[in-house]
């Protein structure tokens, strides 16, 4: 692995620490009950997305892009997004359905991309593909900061950020569907060629 592709594997490794902090399963101790973990999920979350950015900058100063990258980097954006999603919708902050629509989006870009492998191309992040990044981190942070207000006991804040993650939320499930759209013409295009 080169260090892009290192980096982009830190997010695979986050993503269930995540996932095990925000639910607590059975842990009742002195650092749930004083709320430090709350600043540890902050700093997962942010680990996670400046990850993200850095991966990319990594590969291309270093000139280490490569077809694993392309593929890989969007792979692990899926696990790390798809985990905190689940733990929103676990927690009642944010809908089923969208959710729902988000993953079966993800795995159909999934299935699209094994299929452009099979004629020989490693399709990387469209434009479309960054934008819908950007809203799935920018609905993260709101539902993140709507669940920290609310274990640290500021309910009147927690109702605001819980509107606003909502509306980003769906804002993030339509990106996610004309993206997808975008993809499968270009998959469509490709069969012509």
């Amino acid at each position: 692995m080169k260090l892009a592709d290192k980096i982009t594997f830190l997010r695979i490794i986050l993503a269930p620490c995540f996932f095990i902090l925000f639910l607590r399963p059975g842990m009742n101790n002195v650092f749930f009950e004083s709320n430090w973990y709350l600043a540890v999920l902050w700093f997962i979350f942010l680990i996670v997305e400046l990850s993200d950015l850095l991966d990319g900058m990594v590969a291309r100063m270093r000139k280490e892009e490569s077809d694993f990258g392309r593929l890989f980097d969007p792979f692990s954006d899926v696990i790390v997004r798809v985990t905190y999603f689940l733990c929103f919708v676990a927690s009642g902050f944010l809908p089923v359905i969208p959710f729902l629509i988000i993953l079966y989006r993800e795995f159909g870009i999934l299935f699209i991309r094994i299929l452009m492998m099979k004629k020989g191309i490693a399709m990387g992040a469209r434009i479309g593909g960054k934008i819908k990044a950007i809203s799935y981190m920018l609905t993260g942070f709101v539902c993140l900061a709507a669940f920290s207000a609310g274990k640290l006991g500021f309910q009147d804040l927690v109702q605001h950020f819980n509107m606003a993650a909502n509306i980003l939320f769906i804002l993030s499930m339509l990106i996610a569907i004309i993206s997808f759209l975008d993809y499968l013409l270009l998959y469509i295009k490709a069969g012509e060629t």
